[in-house]
């Protein structure tokens, strides 16, 4: 993977790849954002995979602007086409770091998902991050949080991506408080999103968890935003654990400033609201069949503790 710093080192980054014909996967909130591009597709997210990777037909690569749907999305497409996808990550979602994908219709339920997207490059511009609504901007830090978290612990886990994922989780928790009280902070932004680039990192060399695992199946069948979900199941999730692995939480709160990192956690989530699943429209009735999909996924089967379903909607319930 290629990682460049700035917009404007894009073109390079470009032609470096051998794409001289990029075809854009953006919302049209970067509609007036100056892209060479042979096509585009701004219906972000959608489950129309087919029509999307046909729209691509004539383009020798893909480029993915936006936050985890954008690329998301674009992966699926570069999965179906074999285009080499490039991304410009605006918020601090990880996704550009995965050749994995889900698929989400317009209401933000999941559809699908699958994997094999052709990763080559990422451009990060801080820039793009500073009209980040606050909910979004603590959101997907706090889903960045979660995998420096669970790298630590995760099966997968492994010396380098420890390093990566302590050294993102010092600078989330450092300088998200400080973008939230001046979100033109460019300093404060640079140094987020380099952590969320650290994250990103930890996460494609370890794997994600059980916290993770409860907030995709949250998403998934509420349309709940991701970055919320991990928000509010990490806490809970990292008590879980603790039991089974307490070094490896005491190495994260010591990066988080913490000697009680779910409280921390806690403290960083409501800097953008999150306190509660009912206050995004969580039903109490609905928790055990959440359940019984969280204990099904990947990230469940990779903690370091297992988790039957009733476990599961037990730590749901302490958040709803």
């Amino acid at each position: 993977m290629i990682v460049r710093w700035g917009l404007d080192d894009l073109e390079s980054l470009l032609r470096e790849l051998a794409i001289e014909r990029p075809f854009v996967v953006a919302s049209d909130r970067w509609a007036n954002l100056p892209l060479r591009a042979t096509g585009r597709w701004g219906e972000v997210p959608t489950d129309r995979i087919d029509e999307a990777a046909a729209a691509a037909d004539g383009a020798d690569g893909l480029l993915a602007v936006g936050g985890g749907s954008a690329i998301d999305l674009a992966k699926a497409v570069s999965a179906q086409t074999g285009l080499p996808l490039v991304s410009v990550p605006t918020t601090y979602s990880g996704a550009e770091w995965t050749e994995y994908f889900g698929v989400r219709d317009p209401d933000r339920r999941m559809k699908g998902g699958g994997g094999g997207a052709h990763l080559a490059g990422i451009v990060y511009e801080p820039r793009l991050t500073y009209d980040l609504p606050p909910e979004e901007t603590v959101g997907t830090s706090l889903n960045a949080l979660a995998h420096c978290a669970e790298a630590l612990y995760v099966r997968g886990r492994n010396a380098e991506a420890d390093r990566e994922a302590l050294e993102g989780a010092n600078w989330i928790n450092a300088k998200l408080p400080k973008v939230v009280a001046d979100p033109h902070d460019d300093d404060a932004r640079t140094k987020l999103l380099s952590g969320a680039e650290h994250a990103g990192r930890a996460l494609a060399l370890a794997g994600l968890g059980l916290g993770h695992a409860m907030a995709q199946a949250l998403g998934g069948r509420f349309g709940i935003a991701h970055g919320a979900a991990n928000a509010l199941c990490l806490p809970p999730a990292l008590r879980f654990n603790a039991p089974v692995t307490a070094d490896a939480i005491a190495r994260f709160g010591s990066a988080i400033g913490s000697d009680e990192p779910p409280a921390r956690v806690e403290e960083l989530a409501r800097l953008g609201g999150f306190e509660r699943l009912r206050d995004l429209g969580v039903p109490e009735d609905e928790l055990d069949e959440v359940a019984e999909a969280a204990a099904q996924r990947a990230g469940a089967k990779a903690n370091p503790r297992p988790a039957s379903p009733a476990e599961v909607a037990q730590l749901l319930r302490a958040i709803w």
